[in-house]
């Protein structure tokens, strides 16, 4: 396997370790899990889509917000 191959893999990989931590917090937070997935794969700040919920946002109105 080439060096660019190797580090494309490893990016990818660590991506989807990240995208599984975000998804596990927010499922952790009681979202919605088709909403969870859209925030945890997107670019989406995690911290505020949970800080949103807590202050009172609805998980939909949260998504939205930060989609």
């Amino acid at each position: 396997m080439s060096t660019a191959v190797q580090e494309r893999t490893r990016h990818q990989t660590e991506r989807e370790k990240v995208e599984s931590w975000r998804l596990h917090v927010l499922i952790e937070d009681g979202y919605p899990l088709p909403l969870a997935e859209k925030l945890a794969h997107s670019e989406a700040d995690l911290h505020r889509a949970v800080e949103l919920h807590r202050k009172g946002c609805s998980y939909e109105t949260a998504a939205e917000i930060l989609l």
